[in-house]
């Protein structure tokens, strides 16, 4: 038995068995991945999906670093000190990161650690040329490829990371001829490659890493505030295919798989948040939108009407119908908790509560569904924008909590505003909207909403949290239904 385990044990410590076991484990771990994105896909199954993600990534990390310690040899020591000393690090800094970002700052945190996959992919690719033979055209061009995606989403997500943490204003920042500069940068680019095929060498590889840097900070900072959610998804596709260029340097086949996936799914998304706000695909890819538009917007007159919490418990217990529209400010606030009391509360005394979502609610798709999911709110009482949009006319309350340019009906009115073409979640139309907000401020667009001043919108001011607890007891108080 001893031998028979002895002869086992060598056998796999083999070269070219561990190999294969290796990539056998890799092909498990892309299995897992692919059904991870499968199960975030949909809400009700999005925690399995989650689940799959790290099994996968547990897989992974232990095939490559069994690899990594194989193919050492000699240096199995260092080479092992090294690994440990960086998941060490690693793992201390995403614990921090994890207890201490709050679920309002994921965005930004997103933006940031795409950042990271795309000097990561620069780092790689100067490695591989400098300890790489030179002679493989093929290969160059992996090089040149992997730095310049990974350069420009480097640059890219750091100023999306400064905008969406409000360190730097949201309002696009544009050069005279910007489209001229970054198809310049491209060309120049693209002769930079001939340049470096012909005759390979590092100072190439920087001057067009120089180039791309600056492509992506241009990108980006032309962008405004309210396309943000846009912008992060766009740059995870990004991301993607940086790892995707990566593994090609590296020869890893589960890179190229994992950076493909993500590349492919952010696309993917990207097409959906452009199609939901009424956006070109290829002037995303080319950072081509938020530019303002030719005319001047329409100027938003009016007096708005404000309201008090007993009046509104009051109207919540003569309606039959109820919608909650959330918004970034109700993320902010914290208030996802008490608004999941109040719909329960609702429910039970007979009211039809429903929510209603916009696509890019909040500054990252999904976020606002995460939230709900966080504080129990049912799933099949959350419905997306299309679902919902057209049994607004007969809803008698919409509750607009945190929300702003969402709900701006200038998206469809003012052909000159900003937001001009995005759907938008048509609550005017409602019997009753009364819009919790802290002051009459524009949202994060930058943009006045007419909606505050319509005859049928109430405005309800002060902290969403708090304003939706004292709503809680009103209700309770007045016995609803």
């Amino acid at each position: 038995m001893t031998s028979i385990l002895a002869s086992t044990v060598a056998d796999v410590a083999q070269p070219d068995r561990w190999h294969a076991l290796v990539q056998a484990a890799y092909l498990i771990a892309g299995v897992l991945f692919i059904l991870s994105l499968a199960g975030l896909s949909k809400q009700a199954s999005a925690r399995q999906g989650n689940l799959a993600g790290k099994i996968g990534m547990v897989i992974a990390l232990a095939a490559t670093i069994g690899l990594a310690l194989m193919e050492a040899e000699a240096n199995t020591a260092v080479t092992a000190a090294l690994i440990a000393g960086a998941l060490l690090i690693g793992a201390v800094i995403g614990t921090i990161a994890a207890r201490r970002v709050e679920m309002t700052q994921m965005p930004e945190m997103i933006a940031i650690l795409h950042s990271f996959v795309g000097i990561a992919a620069v780092l790689v690719g100067f490695n591989s040329f400098v300890t790489e033979p030179k002679d493989d055209a093929v290969h160059l061009v992996e090089v040149f490829l992997g730095i310049f995606i990974g350069a420009i989403t480097f640059t890219g997500s750091v100023i999306a990371y400064l905008k969406l943490s409000a360190r730097m204003k949201s309002k696009p920042i544009t050069l005279p001829g910007r489209n001229l500069l970054n198809l310049g940068g491209i060309v120049a680019c693209g002769v930079l490659l001939a340049v470096f095929l012909a005759q390979p060498s590092l100072w190439a590889l920087i001057t067009m890493t120089v180039v791309a840097l600056l492509i992506g900070l241009h990108l980006v900072a032309a962008i405004g505030g309210g396309d943000m959610p846009v912008v992060v998804s766009m740059l995870n596709s990004y991301s993607g295919w940086a790892a995707a260029a990566a593994g090609f340097m590296l020869s890893n086949n589960l890179l190229i798989i994992t950076g493909a996936l993500v590349g492919a799914s952010g696309a993917i998304l990207s097409y959906i948040m452009c199609k939901a706000m009424n956006r070109k695909f290829i002037s995303v890819i080319l950072g081509g939108f938020g530019d303002a538009p030719a005319g001047a917007s329409a100027e938003v007159t009016g007096e708005y009407h404000e309201t008090n919490v007993e009046d509104l418990a009051a109207l919540l217990r003569d309606a039959k119908t109820v919608v909650i529209t959330p918004g970034y400010g109700m993320a902010v606030a914290k208030a996802q908790y008490p608004v999941a009391d109040l719909a329960a509360k609702l429910r039970a005394a007979g009211v039809d509560v429903r929510f209603g979502v916009h696509p890019v609610a909040g500054r990252l798709p999904g976020h606002m569904n995460v939230l709900l999911a966080e504080a129990k709110v049912p799933y099949d009482i959350v419905e997306e924008m299309d679902e919902i949009n057209d049994d607004l006319a007969n809803t008698d309350v919409v509750l607009v909590i945190g929300a702003n340019d969402t709900v701006n009906p200038a998206a469809m009115e003012d052909p000159n505003s900003p937001i001009a073409g995005m759907p938008v979640l048509e609550v005017w139309h409602a019997k009753h909207v009364v819009v919790f907000k802290r002051s009459m401020a524009v949202g994060y667009a930058g943009v006045q909403n007419p909606l505050f001043f319509k005859d049928n919108t109430q405005m309800l001011f002060g902290d969403a949290k708090t304003r939706v607890e004292e709503l809680v007891h009103a209700v309770d108080a007045a016995k609803v239904g």
